[in-house]
């Protein structure tokens, strides 16, 4: 495995570990605080947009040129 391939999975580790604790702690907020539910529309439209992001590139037409490129 390339140096660059094993620094990939180890960014990809640590962010989703970030984003799972970040989860976790509005979870906690919104259970403990009487509005604290308002607190989980910002992950609900972050979580939205990643997921539009990454649907967007994965069926786009217009990359699948670049993809067949030879490098």
């Amino acid at each position: 495995m390339s140096l660059d391939r094993f620094v990939l999975i180890v960014v990809c580790v640590v962010a989703g570990f970030a984003a799972t604790v970040w989860l976790v702690g509005l979870l906690i907020a919104a259970m403990n605080l009487p509005f604290g539910w308002l607190a989980l529309v910002p992950a609900a439209v972050v979580g939205y947009v990643i997921y539009r992001v990454i649907d967007e590139r994965l069926s786009s037409a217009e990359d699948d040129y670049y993809d067949k490129m030879d490098h």
